[in-house]
């Protein structure tokens, strides 16, 4: 008797050991089954937007507060630009000073502030904002004009006395201005017509007026309908770096 019991009690601790086993490996596989579960649905949300939303939020905000690339699209401001240069912009030095005679600068189109181009074509800065997007802007057919930033050359600021020819010379409270960086003058054949034409004005304060290096071939503030001047509230920043095409990668010089 004592033999069967002893392997009954035997067969019975295989049989209770088995039953727990199996139970241990029904409860893990439970735990694992809900933790799997939850964990994905979860964070599969913020682990797809999360980087997206926070990569836009970045960008916006070293976009607005710091600093942006543009590039140059026409030849307004040869020599000193070249065609498809691209620029670093800056935009704390104007948040506690204003613009200085000879920097180089980019401000939103004239058709958010003159007021004659404004009632022929408005645009809402919002709609701007969002066409500026480099993604948005890179898809064929939504690219609008009143929208692209100009780029222009600072020649006189608030107070000054300026008087620019025909030939687009610019004479600041009574003295001739140098501008070495500019090559191509009006000729005889285009003055005071088009592009070339000549101007005596105050500059009154907050403002500025802006001209393209290239003088034949910049429509600046000799030519916007509305007047020639630039709120300085409209300037997005300063050009001070061009860092593409490598070969002329190097800080701009007012």
């Amino acid at each position: 008797m004592f033999y069967w019991a002893k392997i009954y009690g035997l067969i019975s601790g295989i049989n209770l050991t088995k039953t727990n086993d199996r139970n241990a490996q029904n409860d893990s596989g439970k735990n694992s089954v809900s933790k799997s579960s939850v964990s994905p649905k979860d964070n599969s949300f913020w682990d797809f937007w999360g980087p997206i939303f926070f990569t836009i939020v970045l960008y916006f905000g070293i976009k607005h507060y710091l600093a942006e690339a543009r590039y140059i699209p026409s030849g307004s401001m040869l020599p000193s630009l070249q065609l498809q240069d691209r620029l670093l912009i800056e935009k704390l030095t104007f948040r506690r000073r204003s613009p200085r005679r000879g920097e180089i600068v980019v401000f939103n189109s004239p058709y958010a502030f003159d007021a004659v181009l404004k009632k022929t074509n408005s645009t809402s800065p919002l709609l701007c904002s969002f066409l500026n997007f480099p993604l948005i802007a890179l898809i064929p057919g939504l690219n609008n004009s009143t929208c692209v930033p100009y780029i222009k050359r600072v020649v006189a600021i608030e107070g000054d006395k300026v008087r620019i020819n025909s030939r687009g010379e610019v004479r600041l409270n009574n003295i001739m201005y140098a501008e070495p960086y500019v090559d191509d003058f009006c000729s005889k054949e285009t003055q005071s017509i088009g592009l070339c034409n000549s101007m005596d004005l105050i500059v009154p304060k907050g403002h500025v007026i802006v001209l393209g290096d290239n003088r034949a071939n910049s429509c600046d503030s000799r030519c916007w309908p509305g007047g020639p001047f630039v709120p300085t509230g409209q300037i997005i920043g300063r050009a001070v770096f061009r860092f593409w095409p490598l070969a002329r990668v190097g800080f701009l010089k007012p």
